[in-house]
């Protein structure tokens, strides 16, 4: 996320048009693809297909959001099993982020990961903040079709979490929210670089200000940041944590980084869900 911010940064004294910086800044920041991280396929082998249909209330068109669906072995027997949306950050598509959903599973979640638009199989459009938003949303309609007598939780990495603070902050029917490697405002983590000095703030259109609608959400919220992140800097995960006013629980990974905090940390996720969600 780094490069591609100093991309938009960079650029946007030299572009002339409003329209063509907001387009820039939405491909810079979302980086939408059809890759995947190393070993992405191996861990999504054995997950099903999942295809979420809507209308756009944003373009007023037809949308087709792909998402893998990993049930638990609890899902049928138990009528409290845990179920989760899963949304992913930039760049690599929900198949990149199977390991991390493999671990959420590993905690007791039935996880459906999704893609917005412009991601792997998805409709394939530029993304923006309020189209993820709607993505969202939608996926959330979904699983809450899907279950709606099980517990729902979100769960976002990076530039996901803001999504899902957004999702949060909108729906009344969320167990817990979870946010991972996740900031307060993309002006914040500009702002955090050693050439964040520069007034290139006005200029951000996807401006993502997560600490806003962070107070906004009723249900508990863990905050999970790798102590060696230098993506987004764990200050601004601190942060994020200090805005939420209900029920919520910070954890610092030691060793952890913007990549490897859901493994590095997987003890310390465990000890939280017990703790702030009652999960054993």
């Amino acid at each position: 996320m780094k490069r591609l911010i100093a991309l938009v940064l960079l650029s946007a004294a030299v572009l002339a048009g409003c329209s063509t910086l907001d387009e820039r800044q939405r491909g810079w920041i979302f980086q939408p693809s059809d890759r995947s991280w190393w070993r992405g396929e191996e861990a999504a082998q054995g997950m099903q297909d999942v295809w979420i249909e809507f209308q756009s209330k944003e373009t007023d068109l037809p949308v087709k959001l792909h998402g893998l669906w990993s049930a638990h072995e609890r899902l049928d027997s138990d009528p409290r099993a845990p179920v989760l949306l899963y949304l992913h950050g930039a760049r690599f598509n929900v198949v990149g982020s199977a390991f991390r959903a493999r671990r959420m599973q590993e905690l007791g979640f039935s996880v459906l990961a999704v893609d917005y638009r412009g991601f792997g199989k998805s409709t394939n459009t530029l993304p923006s903040e309020t189209l993820a938003y709607e993505d969202a949303r939608a996926a959330w309609d979904w699983l809450a079709k899907q279950y709606p007598d099980r517990p729902r939780y979100i769960f976002g990495h990076s530039l996901g979490g803001a999504i899902a603070i957004d999702l949060a902050a909108q729906v009344p029917d969320e167990a817990g929210t979870l946010v991972e490697g996740t900031f307060t405002s993309i002006p914040d983590v500009v702002a955090s670089y050693k050439w964040g000095w520069l007034p290139l703030g006005p200029l951000i259109t996807q401006r993502f200000e997560t600490v806003e609608r962070v107070k906004k959400i009723g249900s508990p919220l863990l905050v999970v940041h790798g102590s060696e992140d230098r993506t987004i800097a764990p200050a601004l995960g601190r942060q994020l944590f200090d805005a939420a006013t209900g029920p919520k629980r910070f954890e610092l990974v030691e060793g952890g980084s913007h990549h490897n905090t859901n493994a590095v940390g997987q003890p310390q996720y465990r000890a939280a869900l017990a703790e702030l969600f009652g999960m054993r």
